[in-house]
């Protein structure tokens, strides 16, 4: 009943929005193929929220759903480069677009950014992605952080831990008395992605605002060869010894599904996790907990969903791509989605009074100046995340000194 009621009122505010929405359109039906790769169950659920926004502003969505972030974006481009594009095409909020920019292959969508005040409306991080060259080339849809500390809260009465972690030093002292506990105190989806996530917390937590953007947006080379560095790197190796043997190739769901069962105690991921809490019937504050950072000053890691815009000239196309632009922006539209999604609208002025516990705390951290920073793919090429990827697999995999993966580093970020 709670979950109908909920989608009840984000079809009502979503539906709400869709005569105002309606009025700018030039022409009726703007037709619109759309190339995502939300293809969950709940992920569905969230993009036929803005289909119906779309249809009901007087567009016509063409649905085209590919299973697959790597999978999608290869179908966009090889469709780009072969003269048949979408209308729109789903990206992640970082610089998986920016070489499509640089060879003048995307629309901008200005008039629907300076309309809707995106520079004032949307987090720093996020703008510096989607502003390129004073342009804006791609329509915001949702902020997901990646480094929540999850954690359950029947596994933490079974250790006798009474309060949450508030440093990376109590963070330890818990695990142990997880571990001492027979649970598996850290679960861990042993996948490379997931590892860069652990290796960011880190960072961000212990290195904390300004070693984290030393070495991830600077790449400072006396930064990461610097002694507060090697501090990071061997706190992360240290979070190895509390995943169990099985961890290796697990998906980030199935190490919820430890947390859920009671069988694991914390977890390190993205806000997507509460998902699976909330599918369980879980709820935060009575079945698990939702840590955004370890102290009140942790950066806030953001990255998010974005539709882009391949380049045309035909006037039907451009109109269908404004009011594409337009309907992802409305608020309304972006609580409807992320309240399906688990994420967080990217408009800070979104009223998520309705969200749950762990959304409305993000919320209140993103509107605070300064705290939300990009995670590593905001600040790096994929060539240069997927080397750093590459380096913190190594090493938390295998025996490599810590003094040869800081070199390693270095050596991936010079350039």
């Amino acid at each position: 009943m709670r979950g109908r009621r909920r989608a009840a009122h984000g079809l009502a505010l979503m539906l709400a929005a869709a005569p105002a929405l309606a009025a700018g359109a030039h022409q009726a039906a703007p037709r619109a193929e759309v190339i995502h790769w939300w293809t969950s169950g709940g992920e569905s659920a969230a993009v036929r929220q803005v289909a119906q926004a779309y249809r009901a502003a007087g567009g016509e969505w063409v649905d085209t759903a590919i299973a697959g972030g790597d999978q999608a974006r290869a179908v966009t481009l090889n469709r780009i480069i072969g003269g048949n594009p979408p209308t729109a095409a789903q990206f992640n909020t970082s610089k998986q677009f920016l070489d499509i920019i640089e060879e003048n292959l995307l629309n901008d969508v200005d008039a629907v950014a300076r309309r809707d005040g995106w520079d004032r409306l949307l987090p720093e991080p996020i703008l510096g992605v989607i502003r390129v060259g004073g342009h804006y080339y791609a329509a915001p849809l949702n902020i997901h952080m990646q480094t929540w500390l999850w954690y359950s809260k029947a596994a933490f009465a079974r250790a006798g831990v009474k309060a949450e972690p508030r440093s990376v030093d109590e963070l330890f002292a818990v695990l142990d008395r997880l571990k001492a506990a027979g649970l598996v105190a850290l679960a861990h989806g042993g996948q490379p992605w997931q590892e860069n996530i652990l290796f960011s917390m880190i960072l961000s937590n212990l290195g904390g605002r300004d070693l984290y953007l030393r070495v991830v947006r600077d790449r400072d080379q006396a930064a990461i060869r610097s002694g507060d560095f090697r501090r990071v790197l061997l706190a992360y190796k240290r979070l190895r010894d509390y995943v169990d043997p099985a961890a290796p190739g697990r998906n980030w769901n199935d190490a919820t599904a430890l947390l859920i069962t009671g069988r694991a105690g914390i977890q390190i991921t993205g806000d997507w996790a509460k998902g699976e809490f909330t599918a369980a019937g879980m709820l935060p504050g009575r079945d698990f907990g939702c840590l955004p950072g370890l102290s009140a000053a942790s950066p806030y890691l953001v990255q998010g969903d974005v539709l882009v815009f391949p380049r045309t000239d035909d006037p039907a196309t451009v109109r269908a791509q404004q009011l594409v632009a337009r309907v992802a922006g409305d608020p309304g539209v972006q609580l409807a989605f992320n309240r399906l999604k688990g994420s967080l609208p990217a408009r800070l002025d979104a009223d998520v009074s309705g969200l749950d516990a762990c959304a409305r705390a993000g919320m209140a951290i993103l509107r605070e100046r300064g705290r939300a920073l990009g995670v590593t793919e905001v600040y790096l090429t994929p060539d240069q995340n997927g080397a750093l990827q590459d380096v913190l697999t190594a090493y938390w995999n295998t025996d490599m000194p810590v003094e040869r993966a800081q070199s390693s580093i270095a050596s991936a970020l010079r350039y």
